[in-house]
């Protein structure tokens, strides 16, 4: 008789359910987040065990790992496609864990991609520069708004980069507002420094293919997005057809329509926020440094507002990523712009 297990994974502990084909529980424990543990009550139901669904929280990779090497189908449970159980008044971590199971059984359970062990580090380096890049961003975001409203002294972008501890001194007569903005400099410069570390290290350890290249070769993606794009998007191979790609990436509409009506909004976090950023900053700098994306963009923004027409910008990026991924081919603006 075929076996399928849940686990209902937490920070400090895990919940194990085993179903039958019947949907009988055959074991139902809360086991210490170790992996011996868990392999010793799998042991017994090895041979007929058809896979294990393990809950896709934040502390997933050391169950993952340990259940794979011991030879035993994984499934990555994606938790915001997952459909909840609502014929119960009461749940808790076992009827959690013996839903994920009866879901497994039946065929219907939303999975994640596992990404490969070995890519797993230089991803999420990747993960950790982009963060601190939106907070070094907020960090300087905040100094130009303590200028502007202590001293009404608007900078760009670039003259907001160049200000040092002197131009402080000389502009802000308040002690107080000034040490404010030094600690927004420190924090700057501490941010600027870990991030060009995370960047030598992924340009050192981060192993390159043919969509790395290929993606580069569109103006405004450099090596840092390239190799954030190709490290979250794996194998091309697992996206059937583009609108899965960009969907992935969080650039479609999240909406159920019916009758040409809006009757309701799906899931907008269903995706990878990671893509998405990078599609986002490659839309940025394509206006910046592409001619024929400029003119779309302009063109699509007098139509609607910037936000709408750089997203619209991002997902077109992302297609055409798709396709170079997924054929080998290289960039052709005017294929993709007309």
């Amino acid at each position: 008789m075929r076996l399928y297990a849940g686990i209902d994974l937490h920070a400090n502990n895990s919940y194990l359910a085993v179903i039958d084909e019947t949907d009988e529980l055959v074991e139902a424990k809360r086991l210490p987040n170790d992996i011996e543990s868990v392999r010793r009550v799998l042991e017994p139901y090895r041979e007929n065990l058809a896979g294990i669904a393990v809950e896709s929280t934040f502390n997933w990779y050391w169950l993952v790992d340990g259940l794979e090497e011991s030879g035993y189908k994984v499934h990555l449970v994606n938790t915001l496609a997952a459909q909840q159980y609502k014929g119960l008044k009461y749940t808790d971590d076992k009827t959690d864990a013996r839903w994920l199971a009866h879901m497994l059984r039946l065929g219907i359970l939303p999975t994640g991609w596992i990404c490969p062990r070995e890519k797993r580090a230089v991803r999420d380096l990747l993960r950790r520069r982009s963060q601190l890049v939106r907070q070094k961003t907020a960090n300087r975001l905040g100094l130009r708004n303590v200028l502007e409203r202590s001293g009404a002294k608007r900078l760009s972008g670039n003259a907001l980069k160049r200000v040092s501890e002197n131009d402080l001194t000389e502009w802000i007569e308040d002690p107080n507002v000034r040490l404010s903005m030094q600690a927004s400099l420190a924090v700057i410069d501490t941010l600027s420094e870990q991030i060009e570390r995370i960047e030598k290290t992924v340009a050192e350890h981060a192993v390159l293919d043919d969509s790395y290249r290929l993606l580069t070769s569109i103006k405004g993606i450099g090596a840092t997005l390239a190799s954030t794009i190709q490290y979250e998007t794996g194998d091309i191979g697992r996206f059937s057809a583009v609108s899965n790609y960009v969907s992935y990436c969080r650039l479609v509409r999240a909406e159920r329509n019916s009758n040409q009506r809006v009757k309701g909004l799906g899931l907008r976090k269903n995706g990878n926020a990671y893509l998405s950023w990078a599609f986002h900053e490659a839309a940025h700098f394509a206006v910046r440094f592409q001619p024929d994306a400029r003119r779309w963009y302009e063109k699509k923004r007098s139509r609607t507002c910037p936000l709408v027409a750089i997203r619209a910008l991002a997902h077109k990026l992302a297609r055409a990523a798709y396709f170079m991924m997924r054929d080998q081919v290289p960039y052709e603006p005017k294929r993709l712009f007309g």
